[in-house]
Parts: C-alpha cells; sequence; structure tokens
C-alpha cells in the first residue's frame, strides 16, 4: 500500500516495503500547462522542465555529491539519473533517480532529492506533478508525494533518505522554495541535515 506524504512525514522504508530494501527509485513526474484559447479554439500546450536532483551528504553534513541533469551518475556509481526530461511529455515518470543503497558509501549519512523548474514555472501552474519512491526490486511503489498542490513555488526540497540504526528512513521535508537548480536550495537544505 503506497504512503501518502505529508509535509515533516518520517517512515521506515524497511517497513513500508515489507522488507529491507536493496534498490529504490525516485520517480518524479508532471504534465505540459494546458492553454486554451479564445472560446476553447487554438489551445496549446506549454512545456515545463522539472528537474530531479540527489545531493549525498557525509556524516559531517557536507555535501559529497550531486546526481541531476548535468551529472547523471555519482562518483561511486551507487546512483544514476535516467536523464533530463524537458517537456513533461508521455505516461509516468518523466525522469527517475536510481539508487542502489547497498551500494552507496559507508560514509554517506543521507540522500536529499529535490526537484526545481527550471524553466520557472511555479508549482501552481504544473499540471499532475507528483514524486514517488519505488522498490526498484518488486516495482512497488512505497510512497508518493503530490508536488500540484505545493502552491507558487519554483523549488522543493522533497525527502531525505537517510541511515539510521543500520537501517534505511526517509523524512518527507516538503519545503517549499525557488530557484532553478539544486544549489539554490543548499542553504535551506542544511536545516533538515
Amino acid at each position: 500500500m503506497t504512503v501518502n506524504l505529508s509535509k515533516g512525514q518520517k517512515i521506515s522504508l524497511e517497513k513500508e516495503a515489507g522488507g529491507a530494501l536493496g534498490r529504490v527509485t525516485m520517480g518524479l513526474g508532471w504534465d505540459a500547462i494546458k492553454t486554451k484559447g479564445f472560446l476553447g479554439f487554438g489551445s496549446k500546450t506549454e512545456a515545463v522542465d522539472l528537474d530531479a536532483s540527489c545531493i549525498l551528504f557525509d556524516e559531517g553534513q557536507r555535501p559529497v555529491d550531486v546526481i541531476f541533469f548535468r551529472q547523471l551518475r555519482s562518483k561511486d556509481g551507487s546512483i544514476v539519473h535516467t536523464g533530463d526530461n524537458r517537456t513533461g511529455a508521455g505516461d509516468g515518470d518523466d525522469e527517475q533517480i536510481n539508487v542502489d543503497l547497498n551500494a552507496v558509501p559507508s560514509h554517506i549519512k543521507s540522500l536529499v532529492f529535490t526537484v526545481n523548474s527550471f524553466t520557472g514555472q511555479t508549482f501552481a501552474q504544473v499540471e499532475n506533478a507528483y514524486c514517488r519512491l519505488v522498490d526498484a526490486t518488486s516495482n512497488r511503489e512505497v510512497a508518493r508525494f503530490n508536488l500540484s498542490v505545493q502552491g507558487p513555488h519554483s523549488a522543493q526540497i522533497m525527502a531525505k533518505v537517510y541511515r539510521h540504526n543500520g537501517e534505511w528512513k526517509m523524512h518527507a521535508i516538503g519545503e517549499n522554495g525557488n530557484g532553478r537548480t539544486f544549489d539554490d536550495l543548499l542553504p535551506q537544505i542544511a536545516a533538515h541535515l
């Protein structure tokens, strides 16, 4: 059963998945903005470029690596981004970040997932935007976060996946912000580490 995440909620990924998670996928999906023309004629769509990013932090809360549209693989190879979707066209996830939790180096304490509107639209304008976490082994959705209800912001610190007592847990941060890339959110992220 999927957990619909709300701001500040913490969940055990292993309990929600029904066992130890080895591989997870953070999926991001959205649709282009549809505008109607005069009397219903001339309707058009406006492309939206949302970007999923993952920042890796060590025990000292320092950023060690980042996976985003310009760097699709972590230095150690444990995290891979499927590529930049610049329109939101198509069904399902438009971008994915695949994480092999067992291969994440032991000095990495947390992974912070962010979403930014590179083209500048706010989440209030973007249709059907969501972020989800999937057990990649069983392809079962573990958690979902609805972005479209987030209001007039162009970025969000989505969630933190972190190690706690030998188990991976997830904290649904859900903090809104503004900015075109993850760099713009780094000062806000610091408060959640």
